[in-house]
């Protein structure tokens, strides 16, 4: 996907200049308080590029990107087809292993404990940061196992994820009544459902959040880009609007980390550099909400 940006004005690359030169900011996890950059990388469909050995080379530069500009979390899932083994050979290669926040999740209604070690096997790690049931499928079962495991020190965070505004009734009983670490559910600038009931919840319940399409898969950057960006978005150092996008789910108080999934460079770069100061507080995030609403 195309994105159009605004850089060929000065000041906003001077802006966008000063703001890569910066580390990016974190956020830290509630249960423990150990900080997280507030931008991951998230592998659905990006990395699922089967035995391919230049599409596999290409996805180690997409990591090796993403950990130069100070990433952690990388996000991925046995429904990811093959996207765990790439990431895997990819960290292997790069010598990273130490360096990644590794966050999976089980997605089946079997065995669960066979399946997470089939994915730490493809993912060549000696353990998970964070495990999480997958769009709550048989969650019932499984969230018990991850529980037990953390217990046991095999994985250091436990959560849930939905994904495209599905089930949040269920979701947010589940948030009231399990102690989990972690919940991720699908949150931007025209899916914001989660603003109503969900991420209050996290902040009261001290649960770190994730979020994913934080881009609608690339549906909003193509809707958005028909449309000038707004002069006043230099104001965060935004010089795009994937930036300006990405900056309003990190602003929220209660987001942790957002996971965009890419599988191009110059965007792992440009969405790191949204996790650089200035974010927008709540005023500005009001603001930009209300632009988009007119486009």
């Amino acid at each position: 996907m195309k994105r159009r940006t605004l850089l060929q004005w000065p000041a906003l690359a001077a802006a966008g200049q000063a703001i890569a030169q910066s580390a990016p900011l974190t956020r830290p996890i509630p249960a423990t308080g150990k900080p997280i950059p507030r931008v991951g990388l998230g592998t659905w469909i990006t990395f699922n590029v089967g035995q391919d050995p230049p599409a596999r080379a290409h996805c180690a530069q997409v990591i090796q990107a993403f950990l130069d500009e100070g990433g952690r979390l990388i996000d991925s899932s046995p429904m990811y087809g093959s996207s765990q083994g790439v990431v895997g050979d990819a960290l292997r290669s790069l010598a990273a292993r130490h360096r990644v926040f590794a966050a999976d999740k089980v997605w089946t209604s079997g065995d669960g404990a066979a399946q997470v070690e089939t994915s730490r096997s493809l993912w060549q790690v000696p353990r998970f940061d964070l495990l999480q049931v997958h769009n709550l499928l048989a969650w019932e079962k499984q969230l018990p196992l991850l529980q037990r495991m953390k217990e046991r020190g095999s994985v250091r965070y436990v959560g849930i994820t939905t994904s495209e505004g599905r089930r949040h009734r269920e979701f947010e009983r589940i948030m009231r009544e399990h102690k989990l670490d972690f919940v991720q559910l699908t949150y931007n600038l025209f899916d914001r459902e989660a603003e109503e009931r969900l991420l209050p919840l996290a902040a009261e319940r001290g649960i770190a959040v994730l979020v994913n399409r934080p881009f609608q898969e690339g549906d909003l950057l193509r809707r958005l880009q028909r449309h000038p960006l707004p002069a006043w978005a230099a104001e965060i150092g935004c010089g795009s609007w994937a930036q300006f996008a990405l900056k309003f789910v990190i602003g929220h108080p209660a987001v942790t980390c957002a996971i965009p999934a890419t599988r191009r460079v110059e965007h792992v770069r440009e969405n790191m550099a949204t996790a650089r100061a200035p974010l927008p507080d709540d005023a500005m995030r009001q603001r930009m909400a209300a632009h988009v609403a007119r486009l």
